[in-house]
């Protein structure tokens, strides 16, 4: 067995989000109370690990998450822009049940192809992205652990992508709740586990 290596990947808590619209990449979205609290419970289960880099998305509610990880270990948040939310073309747009922008019939061109998908950053783009960033992590952390603080499709997407699965899925059965980890354990450069943890509560 060679030198292994830990790369948790960690979807930012609950957001403060009271008109209910796709966030997405949009600034000024922050955590909630829950969001603040589901950080400290990850940070809390991090604490005794060896991590040596804390790496987040720029997006503000990616870089809060972080920061209890970070102060832990008395280290400084490192920002990836590999690791930032995909495009979406529903970004500020409601979704919600009866008033979802999806049913207006101006916007059922964007849904045509589920599988690239049509109204957002392509899947393979995501996989190939979050795979750099997950590299690049890797490469700073041999022999030891890295967090990367990301956002739950590019978590799942590059969990799909580096075990061989399809990349296109249903939504709804996603593996990757709010202040979420999933721990990428590497053998040298191959991976051999994957673990995911939930302590925050789903």
């Amino acid at each position: 067995m060679g030198e292994q290596t830990r790369i948790h990947l960690i979807r930012h808590g609950e957001v403060h989000n009271a008109d209910g619209v796709l966030y997405g990449r949009l600034s000024g979205f922050s955590l909630s109370d829950k969001g603040i609290a589901q950080a400290e419970a990850v940070a809390d289960t991090l604490a005794d690990r060896d991590i040596v880099a804390v790496i987040a998305s720029p997006l503000q509610r990616a870089q809060e998450t972080a920061a209890p990880i970070a102060a832990r270990h008395d280290l400084p948040v490192d920002t990836d822009p590999d690791l930032i939310e995909s495009s979406n073309f529903f970004e500020g747009k409601r979704l919600g049940p009866g008033d979802g922008a999806w049913r207006d019939p101006r916007f059922w061109w964007q849904l045509r192809n589920p599988f690239t998908p049509s109204w957002g950053e392509p899947y393979k783009q995501i996989a190939a992205r979050m795979t750099t960033a997950v590299d690049k992590a890797r490469a700073r952390a041999a022999g030891h652990e890295a967090v990367c603080v990301s956002h739950q499709l590019p978590v799942w997407t590059v969990r799909m992508a580096l075990t061989g699965h399809r990349l296109w899925h249903d939504p709804r059965r996603r593996q990757c709740a709010v202040g979420s980890i999933t721990s990428l354990v590497f053998d040298g450069d191959r991976l051999v586990d994957v673990r995911y943890r939930e302590p925050a509560g789903g």
